[in-house]
């Protein structure tokens, strides 16, 4: 018979008469008619009994606390049962309060009447849950775990997993569709004697009858809602977590969580059983869910003690060996360090610290020293991804404080007393921050834009990491149509997605769906030549939108609408980076940046900025006209379809203006000279026309190579500025070069930049390679859409 769910109930949920009914509640409503039930003793309960056992010898005072603890529990059924149920609890109550005097009076209590005595708080509450349930007319039974549980007396019961597992399921059988009230905290050995499973037994219970009996779902019902990721009495922006691996469940358990018990979770290891930790005095609110193998790491825990034990030894003895050895007794330290000089240190919890001093004590040799100090508290970080926060954590530690632990699931620091609070809201604060969402909306979705979405794809995931950001695709837009969304857009299929959901836009319809967006941050990419888009680039600035342009058409735009983007961006805190549009993945822009801020003071900038240029004039060496390598570029894709983008030189004149700009230069378009390859009678003529007559450029071009050639030296066409005296002569033409000069021999295709300064006045700074093509480009504009969401964090 399959059993789907497995209810724990502690103490703090059995209380009172009320508690009892909510726990009914809870059964009835989110429960089936054969989901067994796992008790502890109703509130102080067992503490009262304990409190029996040290009154033993003064019969006026235990006589006092065991009136006390009976009339109780006849409260309890008085207010939950009807007069003849009630009276049927009063009598085997009495009975019971017969048999205990009957121990309490003995001279002397053996272990076996001890754990008697003790158990007598749970049979209880399992005997009055079960006839509540049964008075409103729900099949229950109440379930002695002593008959169930067979185990072994140990320093803590050991379970005979076998035999239990067979008991557990025949019960199962035997009765069918009917609430199993089990008892917590208690077993049985062969004898009959009573055995408990020690601190926090209950659960442990619970878990151990859940694995017998294959349950899918545990529920852990308790006086909180879950596991929050830090301690809500100490740090008031604590949240609650939804989900929990069983890794991470298992070290903050181990960790001293007060919520998570380590021993409940191990019958947990290989089995597919989920474990939920919820209230039962807000049952509809939202709760920590444990799941068995989550590949996805939780948002990470910080949990504190304010005091730990640190044992140091000095021993010849192999550190691993006495690691498996404590983990094998369950006193598996905190953390711990080897250092040289066969010396290492333990850090355990003061509760265990007797514990692992008497495992250690046989292990000992005569030269082993052993000392302990109390003067740390602990500190620790618990996530399958804790490995990503250790540099933000070991930044918080000061020199009084022992280096960082590390193991799979946790980073632990061992600090001060006095430290522990400040330094866990200090952790809290910088690791646990909820990830900020940044959408990215592409513009142009052509061959680059193409190139781009799959390098996205490739590195999203770890920069999302690394940053501890979501960084989502919001938006595709391309000529015709646009795709907006407030989570993320699968780029697995997003052309398909764009042609199927995708709308005809409006730019007025479009700003107003990105206003609608509720990312913390929105960044635009312009993978365009659009000059309607850059116009557009103030508006989008106004809603505190970033920019990144593979277009150079802003950065080269009127000066008064550059300026005016610039103050947007120094007023507002925005950021607008614009690499691809020079160079494409060449770090020109960098470079110069950096120079400047080193105190550096440029001369000049020059090189060949265009791949196409630079692929003509490396091929031309009139063995055929200038002409036909044009024809030949444009077969092979190398120019742009209309030939005359890359023969005016307007696009390095384009470039060079941005790099000016770049420096303070307050420079239009119309202040760099520009000498066009294209005859004026044949710039405004059609693409077919000026195709049909292209062979009109040849001579012109054939003269200077001829002249170039006569002084030894090569054609090459070149953009450059200078300054002089605060004078900026800039200039884009085609000029002869030393064949020695870094102009003379470049790879067809490549860009070069040459940068002469004060710093770099003999030899220049060169950078050169690639200039243009689908993959270095992407590359740039992703560099630059990094580097924004960088400064976004340290904003």
């Amino acid at each position: 018979m399959t059993i789907s769910h497995l209810h724990k109930f502690g103490g703090s949920s059995l209380a009172d008469a009320d508690g009892y009914r909510r726990v009914a509640h809870i059964l009835l409503t989110q429960g089936n008619a054969n989901d067994m039930v796992v008790v502890s003793a109703a509130g102080k309960s067992t503490n009262k009994l304990y409190q029996l056992l040290e009154f033993q010898h003064s019969r006026r005072l235990w006589l006092q606390s065991l009136q006390e603890l009976i009339e109780y529990q006849q409260h309890l059924a008085e207010d939950l049962l009807d007069n003849s149920n009630a009276q049927l609890f009063r009598e085997r109550l009495s009975t019971d309060g017969m048999e205990l005097s009957s121990l309490l009076s003995q001279d002397q209590l053996t272990e076996y009447d001890k754990n008697q005595l003790v158990a007598f708080g749970e049979v209880w509450s399992s005997r009055l849950l079960a006839a509540y349930l049964k008075q409103n007319d729900v099949a229950s039974k109440a379930i002695d775990s002593r008959k169930i549980l067979l185990a072994e007396n140990d320093v803590v019961a050991r379970v005979k997993a076998d035999e239990s597992r067979l008991n557990v399921q025949q019960v199962i059988e035997v009765n069918p569709a009917t609430r199993l009230i089990f008892t917590g905290f208690i077993c049985g050995d062969a004898e009959g004697n009573t055995l408990l499973l020690g601190r926090n037994g209950s659960d442990y219970s619970a878990s151990l009858l859940a694995s017998y009996a294959d349950v899918e779902q545990i529920t852990i019902w308790t006086d909180v809602e879950g596991v929050f990721n830090a301690d809500p009495n100490k740090i008031t922006d604590a949240k609650l977590l939804a989900s929990l691996s069983l890794g991470e469940a298992d070290r903050l358990a181990k960790l001293g969580s007060p919520v998570l018990h380590s021993r409940t979770l191990q019958p947990l290891f290989g089995s597919s059983a989920r474990l939920a930790v919820r209230s039962s005095f807000s049952s509809h609110t939202q709760y920590t869910q444990i799941e068995p193998d989550s590949a996805a790491a939780c948002e990470p825990v910080i949990t504190s003690l304010q005091q730990v034990e640190l044992l140091q030894l000095q021993s010849d003895l192999d550190p691993n060996n006495i690691y498996s050895i404590l983990e094998k007794h369950g006193v598996s330290p905190l953390a711990w360090w080897g250092h040289t000089n066969q010396t290492f240190e333990l850090a355990t919890t003061t509760e265990n610290r007797a514990k692992l001093l008497a495992l250690l004590e046989p292990l000992c040799l005569e030269n082993t020293q052993v000392s302990v100090t109390s003067r740390f508290g602990l500190v620790a970080l618990v996530s399958q991804d804790a490995i990503e926060h250790r540099h933000g954590f070991s930044r918080l530690l000061t020199r009084h404080s022992k280096p960082l632990f590390q193991d799979s699931n946790s980073l632990v620091a061992l600090v001060p007393k006095a430290d522990v609070d400040s330094l866990s809201f200090k952790v809290h604060r910088r690791c646990t921050a909820a990830k900020k969402r940044f959408g990215v909306v592409v513009f142009g979705l052509g061959n680059i834009g193409k190139t781009w979405t799959k390098l996205f794809q490739t590195r999203v995931f770890q920069l999302e990491k690394q940053l501890k950001i979501k960084l989502d695709i919001a938006g595709l837009v391309s000529t015709n149509y646009c795709l907006i969304s407030d989570s993320a857009i699968d780029l697995s299929n997003w052309e398909h997605n764009l042609s199927q959901h995708g709308q005809p836009w409006r730019y007025d319809e479009l700003l107003m769906q990105l206003d609608a967006l509720t990312y913390d941050e929105l960044i635009v990419l312009d993978i365009t030549a659009s000059a309607s888009l850059t116009l557009k680039y103030s508006e989008f600035l106004q809603r505190g939108i970033h920019l990144v342009s593979a277009n150079k058409l802003a950065g080269s735009g009127p000066l008064t609408f550059y300026k005016e983007l610039k103050y947007q961006l120094q007023s507002r805190r925005l950021f607008w980076r614009y690499n691809a549009s020079c160079g494409a993945g060449l770090p020109i822009q960098t470079a110069l940046a950096e120079l400047k801020n080193g105190g550096d003071d440029i001369h000049s900038v020059g090189g060949i900025f265009s791949g196409t240029l630079c692929w003509l004039f490396e091929h031309y060496d009139d063995s055929e006209p200038f002409s036909s390598l044009v024809l030949k570029a444009k077969s092979q894709g190398i120019t742009e379809p209309d030939s005359r983008d890359d023969l005016s030189g307007r696009d390095m004149q384009r470039k060079l203006l941005i790099l000016a700009r770049e420096l303070g230069m307050n420079l239009e378009l119309s202040d760099i000279e520009l000498e066009s390859l294209v005859p004026a009678h044949l710039v405004h003529v059609s693409k077919q026309e000026f195709i049909e007559r292209i062979d009109e450029i040849d001579e012109s071009i054939k003269d200077q190579w001829t002249a170039a050639r006569g002084q030894n030296k090569v054609l090459r066409y070149i953009a450059k500025f200078e300054l002089n005296n605060g004078i900026v002569n800039a200039k884009v033409a085609l000029e002869r070069v030393d064949k020695t000069h870094p102009y003379a021999s470049l790879t067809p295709g490549d860009n070069i930049f040459v940068i002469e300064s004060e710093f770099y006045k003999g030899t220049p700074l060169i950078i050169r390679g690639p200039g243009a093509g689908r993959e270095v480009t992407a590359a740039a504009i992703q560099t630059d859409l990094v580097q924004i969401c960088r400064d976004l964090m340290l904003d």
